[in-house]
């Protein structure tokens, strides 16, 4: 018995925010001090670095949940099977339903129920829950839906990665131009078929580094100081992943069995393009090769950073034939690859 994605949805929000129209935001220093650069030069540099030039919005009347609902949909539907049937459905997010313009998160009943019950799901045996694991939550969803299958507790289950990381970040941090809002989702089962979960790996590193990411004040200091936004220590977490990622990705591709030169593609979290490119080399160099040309699609360009949204958007969108000069074809093998809030990381060897 192998464990597969039998099917893929994903649903990108149709509001585009460019680079362009932060030309007219306040930033502020984290003390709330003037910035002494032109918004021009603040968002080039800011494009140099992530190789962000829009993202996506929700449109004001969905939620979280309701992107959530809209993946799951299209990925039930390319599995072409009965939602009845599914044994669990887990959604990663970090921040719950936020309605737009407005500061509370609420996450009661949880995410995963209410996008079960968008799918009018009747079978009380499909159990519903939430996942908050940062950045990583779809992919580790998808070690915890394998585990359930192996286990012998279930047969199918539905994960999910949804946020609307716009409602929650604060419009005076530079910071800002890096989240999105998205949602994508998958069918795992079993199958008689070989291939599937090859590996996994998963650390959480929390000693020092636990609030590199974290919820604070606006830098705007004149602002209601009860109200907190999505923070984070940008060079403390450039620095950690650097580090620790490459190395937790070559324990799960050396636990695999696969050999480096077989991995057709790397789907990582698409936070920082720079970030990003510098993990593949340096996993690359603990093998002492040099990383293949077009190893790693991007979707940040266009999309941003989406958290849970954007390793199962991106994979959707390869499998749809809709990244130009990237495609997945039958026993390739790709890792997944994710690094967030926690700090967490982790990692699936996969035959496709």
């Amino acid at each position: 018995m192998s464990i597969k994605i039998t099917g893929t949805g994903s649903y990108i929000p149709k509001m585009i925010e460019k680079n362009e129209d932060f030309y007219h935001h306040d930033f502020l220093n984290i003390d709330g001090s003037s910035i002494n650069h032109p918004n021009e030069i603040i968002v080039d540099k800011f494009k140099a670095i992530t190789g962000i030039a829009e993202r996506r919005y929700a449109d004001d009347q969905l939620t979280s949940s309701d992107l959530g609902f809209l993946a799951a949909q299209k990925a039930i539907e390319d599995a072409n099977i009965n939602p009845e049937e599914l044994d669990y459905i887990i959604c990663a997010h970090n921040f719950g339903d936020v309605k737009a313009n407005t500061i509370q998160s609420d996450i009661l009943p949880c995410l995963a129920s209410r996008v079960k019950h968008r799918l009018r799901i009747k079978n009380p045996k499909c159990v519903a829950y939430d996942i908050l694991f940062g950045c990583p939550g779809w992919v580790e969803g998808v070690i915890q839906a394998k585990a359930f299958i192996q286990s012998g507790m279930a047969k199918r289950c539905l994960v999910i990665g949804s946020e609307t990381l716009s409602r929650v970040v604060d419009k005076h941090d530079r910071d800002s131009m890096i989240y999105s809002d998205g949602a994508g989702a998958t069918i795992v089962e079993a199958s008689d078929e070989e291939g599937g979960i090859l590996a996994h790996e998963t650390a959480s590193f929390t000693y020092d580094e636990a609030y590199y990411l974290y919820f604070g004040n606006s830098n705007n200091q004149e602002l209601c100081k009860d109200t907190r936004y999505i923070k984070m220590h940008g060079r403390k977490i450039y620095e950690f992943a650097l580090t620790n990622v490459p190395l937790a990705m070559k324990t799960c591709l050396d636990n695999s069995g696969v050999d480096i030169s077989d991995v057709k593609k790397i789907l990582i979290h698409q936070a920082n393009e720079k970030m990003d490119e510098a993990i593949i080399k340096r996993f690359y160099k603990l093998y002492k090769k040099d990383a293949p040309e077009n190893i790693m699609p991007m979707s940040i360009h266009k999309l941003g950073n989406s958290s849970v949204a954007t390793v199962p958007t991106l994979y959707d969108l390869i499998i749809n034939n809709k990244m130009e000069h990237h495609t997945i074809n039958k026993g390739d093998v790709i890792i997944f690859a994710s690094v967030g809030a926690g700090m967490h990381i982790n990692a699936i060897v996969y035959k496709h």
